[in-house]
């Protein structure tokens, strides 16, 4: 059995269903269980949906109008008039209709998941419907019913007995009827509320749904050869991996490498199943493998980057150094504002954190953190990290760029920089 996961780049538009209906062709004589993002960038626009929604702002209609003409053209492109995909898609845009149609009560968090997961829901409706068309047996599979979480919206946090079970207790039979089509990046609650699972969280899903049924492996179909040791829309001379284990994928991940989602690793890494990432624009490539005893052989370091960071210092307001009680309170606000440390660093009189920038929770965070202490911070900054051998490929990074925090340890050099004006 394999779980296949095909993000937002590989059905962005009708070619590109066609084209992962071509993949999934070649693997008729195995079970499928299939995993399916957002179309293109429509994560983005629901964002943006959201945010206007919130706000209350006058092209709230407009954006939502646009995300629904994107969708019905790719549907136009795959499907003759009046096929009953027209009408799925239809009822589940009218979902935003009823989230939108009253001003905003809800937290910011509560409404960007239920309206934000629609993406995939009419994604995979639509993959759903296309595959049958094509002779190809599907089930639509809503996955809010089987991976449970936690009330934490936007970083929604499974609880891993309740899903196990609700995954095996039917799975297994409709998989032996024909291929299992769900979405990516999201979860349900015990009240029937949508949760997802954070940006990028499609991957962690085909890996909830292999370590749950103990699948042979993971296959995460991208839009680059496979793993590289740099982003090839920032370096031109990338190279691939064709193996990694799980640990320096985890590592990779923890520190943004954004072609797998931070927590996909980790189930895998239990169970002990491989993930493949592979190019869906050449299927017969090999790709990477992760596994347990992957080889790892670094021709050139790992340059990583994170932009859009904050660099914020706290100190006390009498001069006292920071000690663990300041410690204690600074991360129990984080913790309670779901703001995440990329980097932190430690001196007497100040403790400085880099972490990216959510304009809202950051808003909060920093109120909370001034009832108690100085606080200064920067915006608009990187985050360069490098592993393995990357003392002369910093120089090269940071030419033209301030250095405003660095730090080094045994494998890995991360700096936070702000451009020379």
């Amino acid at each position: 059995m394999l779980v296949f996961k095909f993000g937002g780049a590989s059905v962005k538009d009708a070619a590109g269903v066609t084209n992962l209906a071509n993949v999934v062709k070649q693997y008729t004589d195995q079970q499928l269980l299939i995993v399916i993002s957002a179309m293109g960038k429509t994560t983005n626009a629901l964002e943006k949906l959201t945010k206007a929604y919130m706000e209350q702002t006058d092209d709230m209609h407009g954006i939502f109008n646009e995300i629904k003409e994107y969708h019905y053209n790719i549907l136009s492109g795959l499907f003759e008039p009046g096929h009953p995909v027209f009408d799925e898609v239809a009822n589940t845009f009218v979902e935003i209709d009823w989230a939108i149609e009253d001003e905003p009560h809800d937290s910011y968090d509560f409404v960007y998941d239920q309206i934000v997961s629609i993406g995939e829901l009419v994604s995979t409706r639509i993959v759903n419907a296309y595959l049958n068309q094509v002779g190809l047996k599907s089930k639509w599979l809503d996955v809010r019913g089987y991976v449970h979480t936690d009330n934490t919206y936007r970083e929604g946090v499974v609880d891993w007995d309740k899903t196990k079970e609700s995954i095996n207790k039917d799975l297994p039979a409709m998989l032996e009827k024909g291929i299992v089509i769900t979405q990516g990046f999201l979860g349900g609650t015990s009240e029937n509320f949508t949760t997802t699972l954070g940006r990028e969280g499609s991957d962690y899903t085909a890996s909830i749904f292999a370590a749950c049924l103990g699948a042979e492996s993971v296959t995460a179909w991208k839009d680059v050869p496979g793993i590289l040791n740099a982003d090839p829309r920032f370096f031109a001379d990338t190279v691939k991996f064709d193996e990694l284990s799980y640990t320096e994928a985890i590592e990779m991940t923890y520190y943004g490498a954004s072609v797998i989602h931070p927590k996909t690793i980790k189930p895998l890494q239990n169970a002990r199943i491989p993930l493949l990432v592979r190019p869906f624009t050449d299927p017969s490539a090999p790709g990477t493998v992760i596994k347990e005893d992957g080889h790892n052989q670094f021709t050139k370091p790992v340059i990583i980057l994170k932009q859009n960071q904050v660099l914020l210092s706290v100190s006390s307001k009498d001069y006292s150094f920071i000690t663990e009680d300041h410690l204690s309170d600074v991360f129990r606000l984080f913790a309670q504002n779901n703001v995440k440390v990329n980097v932190m660093q430690t001196s007497a009189l100040s403790f400085s954190v880099c972490f990216d920038l959510n304009e809202e929770r950051f808003e909060k965070l920093l109120n909370g953190l001034k009832q108690d202490f100085k606080v200064k911070y920067n915006d608009g900054l990187t985050l360069i990290t490098v592993r393995h051998d990357g003392a002369n490929t910093i120089k090269e990074l940071t030419k033209g760029k301030t250095i405003l925090l660095e730090q080094i340890s045994r494998n890995t050099i991360q700096i936070v920089v702000k451009q020379t004006v």
